[in-house]
């Protein structure tokens, strides 16, 4: 089987999900949030040094997850739905692999037929109010997407794997792949790019690469 991967935030989606989530508690917040990503994202900034920071910052609740749970889909990638069609007839298995909120994710994966999502398991009380986020999931940290990987490899054994992603998380991944596609849609970083086999700006160029 051949195996493709996509990152979620800025690539499926024009969003960063914790961005969002930051941005309904107030433009304070949100401030602080955002910076706190573009560091991580951009490599200045150790991953696991922001994401509790983030969480506790924010708190966010079930209503506001929901509301962000829709604006995936509201904000989904022009060509995904076409391209990840044609990928299927061409006999892809498709998964996501993300550091955002599986929470968060889960509408938008439903609504592009993707069953399988690795990302970050974020919990609420009975009330909807926010408890806690799984710390130890790989994701979380630097050099976790590649464990994933891994992990994906071993389950599926397959004969080709792909990843597509637009940040540097996702770049670690190019030791375990046969194809690091980078997406700069949305977010075009230069290391990114640097490091790619490929570098698109619609998914659907992808298409030609796979």
């Amino acid at each position: 089987m051949k195996l493709i991967i996509f990152d979620c935030d800025s690539t499926l989606s024009s969003i960063e999900g914790i961005d969002e989530l930051a941005r309904a508690k107030g433009p304070e917040v949100f401030a602080e949030v955002e910076a706190l990503t573009n560091a991580a994202m951009n490599g200045e900034v150790p991953l696991d040094q922001v994401f509790a920071r983030r969480l506790d910052i924010i708190r966010p609740d079930q209503a506001t997850c929901s509301t962000i749970g829709q604006l995936y889909i509201d904000t989904v990638e022009p060509t995904a739905v076409s391209t990840l069609n044609t990928l299927r007839e061409k006999g892809w298995t498709i998964a996501i692999l993300s550091g955002g909120f599986k929470r968060l994710i889960e509408p938008l994966a439903e609504f592009l037929g993707i069953e399988r999502i690795e990302a970050v398991p974020l919990e609420l009380d009975s009330e909807g109010k926010y408890l806690r986020f799984d710390n130890s999931y790989p994701t979380t940290y630097n050099g976790g997407k590649p464990e994933i990987i891994q992990q994906l490899k071993q389950e599926f054994s397959p004969d080709t794997v792909v990843m597509v992603g637009d940040g540097v998380s996702d770049l670690e991944t190019k030791p375990e792949v046969d194809c690091f596609i980078g997406y700069g849609g949305y977010t075009p970083r230069p290391k990114v790019q640097e490091g790619s086999d490929h570098f698109i700006y619609k998914l659907d160029e992808l298409l030609a690469l796979v």
